[in-house]
């Protein structure tokens, strides 16, 4: 642990296992078996759950709670406030619990304020609106925003959305103008 950078405030345990370069922030808290990547930010009052799995160069802006059932890829953003959710049946009484999934792929962005429900998928490169509610599977390169969220484009690697000039002729790829990345829409 070297090279890892923890605030005097952040609470982290020592069953933790976390990546070189990985920067933890005030307020932040980690539990026990959770797997934090290389060269990650965890910013002001972030909280991740036992066994939570977060890939390498993973941003988490402040205000975040990362649940037990997370799983985040490499190079993922995730915007101030972000919710993630585990329980896709909350009551306070069931004894019978369970944790409900979901995965956030490489290279996705969820925007400030977005709500992703258990049991989803939100595929590589994917960037999700400020304030969306995810209620199912996000495609790789899709872009999603309102309240349930919905598909409203594609986006490249690079955040750029896709244009109607960039589509092929059977719509099925798209290349972006800037970068010559070609993607499956």
């Amino acid at each position: 642990m070297s090279d890892i950078f923890i605030h005097p405030t952040a609470e982290v345990s020592d069953k933790a296992n976390i990546g070189n370069g990985t920067k933890i922030w005030n307020l932040a808290q980690v539990r026990e078996n959770c797997h934090i990547g290389v060269g990650c930010i965890l910013s002001k009052n972030v909280y991740v759950d036992f066994e939570v799995e977060i890939g390498d160069r993973v941003k988490i802006q402040n205000n975040v709670s990362v649940y037990h059932g997370v799983t985040i890829g490499n190079d993922v953003f995730v915007g101030p406030m972000v919710v993630f959710t585990n329980d896709f049946r909350p009551r306070a009484f069931n004894a019978d619990w369970a944790i409900t999934p979901t995965k956030i792929e490489d290279g996705a962005s969820l925007g400030a304020g977005c709500l992703i429900v258990c049991g989803t998928i939100v595929g590589q490169y994917a960037m999700v609106a400020a304030g969306a509610v995810v209620t199912r599977d996000v495609p790789a390169h899709g872009l999603v925003m309102g309240n349930p969220a919905r598909l409203v484009g594609y986006v490249y690697k690079n955040g750029r959305k896709v244009e109607d000039g960039h589509k092929s002729e059977d719509g099925k790829t798209a290349t972006c103008p800037i970068t010559g990345e070609t993607i499956k829409i």
